[in-house]
């Protein structure tokens, strides 16, 4: 019986696994497709912050997913889906938040609190 769970368990990770590649390929598929698209229109067609909104979306989509099916997800993607996406609407609307000093700010408050939660 023990033998049967292991076995039906190392199924359901291999599965987890095949899935979290594929995923991934999709994931970076979109990226250039859309990346691709957004090149072969001018310029002046395409509104400020499209590209991190459709970043943004695409990484929490992802991440939504992942979640779905109990994969694994990353904190680094999923804060970095939400600045992106948080970045792209303040562009697109012509708010203009100073992205490098967030970023800093945003890093560096996570090494305090990464370095703060650390087991004794």
């Amino acid at each position: 019986m023990a033998e049967q769970k292991e076995q039906s368990k190392g199924k359901l990770d291999a599965q987890k696994s095949v899935l979290d590649k594929r995923l991934d390929a999709l994931g970076w598929g979109l990226f250039l497709i859309m990346i691709g698209c957004l090149w072969l229109i001018p310029d002046e067609s395409v509104p400020a912050g499209i590209w991190l909104i459709g970043t943004g979306l695409i990484i929490l989509v992802l991440m939504g997913v992942r979640y779905m099916y109990g994969i694994k997800i990353s904190g680094f993607w999923l804060v970095l889906g939400i600045l992106a996406l948080i970045f792209g609407i303040s562009d697109f609307f012509g708010l203009g938040l100073p992205l490098l000093p967030i970023l800093i700010i945003i890093i560096g408050i996570s090494i305090v609190v990464k370095h703060l939660h650390r087991p004794k």
